[in-house]
């Protein structure tokens, strides 16, 4: 599998760190990837770390181009509707989350499941999400992630708060209270490496992938 990053900050760089430590071949890390050779694109697989505004610019370039997608970048859910459209059209495979890390997507899991167990018995919802002072999205993705599976499940909105300090690499807590008693659901990155992991492990998924897939549900 050939790949190439688009994007080149922190997280490309953790993301190139764990390729080479996979043994799969990185062919360019670029912070202008709609500059690539599009027949170069076509053999290899995109993993997306940018911001929200280089992703609105690209998405339509790494769909037409590219052999499939992993879209780590968060920030674009209000024009979800037309990314789909583009990576469905031109027949790209695309694999997206708001956190690739596999904890954050057991904390999913988890969350769903104590969701539809309290679902009408009075609990209240809250979320907060602590992310370093350079985050440009708030809340973060995954908190709004969080916030969705509460409201379809659970059938109350949470109230999500954001800081943001320092260098953390991220916390998301939910806590789950009623008059009786209180559910704390919490996970906590200790550095992006996680992300990365599972931004790769995405990558391989995509052999033999057609279509466009939230990372949680391929697991």
């Amino acid at each position: 599998m050939k790949l190439i990053i688009s994007g080149y900050g922190k997280m490309g760089h953790m993301v190139e760190k764990e390729l080479k430590a996979r043994g799969l071949e990185l062919v360019a890390a670029s912070e202008d990837i709609c500059g690539t050779d599009p027949a170069i694109a076509r053999e290899c697989v995109c993993i997306d770390f940018t911001t929200p505004d280089a992703f609105r610019a690209n998405y339509p370039f790494i769909a037409r181009h590219f052999k499939a997608a992993v879209i780590g970048t968060t920030g674009w859910t209000d024009i979800k509707a037309e990314v789909f459209k583009a990576f469905a059209d031109a027949g790209t495979p695309m694999i997206y989350a708001s956190n690739f890390s596999l904890g954050v997507n057991a904390l999913f899991a988890a969350v769903k499941k104590a969701s539809e167990i309290l679902k009408g018995t009075g609990y209240k919802a809250d979320i907060e999400e602590v992310h370093h002072i350079h985050k440009l999205d708030a809340p973060s993705g995954t908190a709004k992630s969080l916030a969705a599976l509460v409201e379809a499940e659970l059938g109350v909105s949470p109230e999500i708060t954001s800081v943001r300090e320092g260098e953390v690499a991220g916390i998301h807590t939910l806590t789950l209270t009623s008059e009786c008693d209180k559910l704390t659901l919490r996970h906590e990155a200790f550095s992006r490496e996680g992300f990365a992991k599972g931004a790769v492990t995405a990558a391989l998924l995509t052999e033999g992938l057609t279509g466009i897939h939230e990372f949680s549900e391929l697991l």
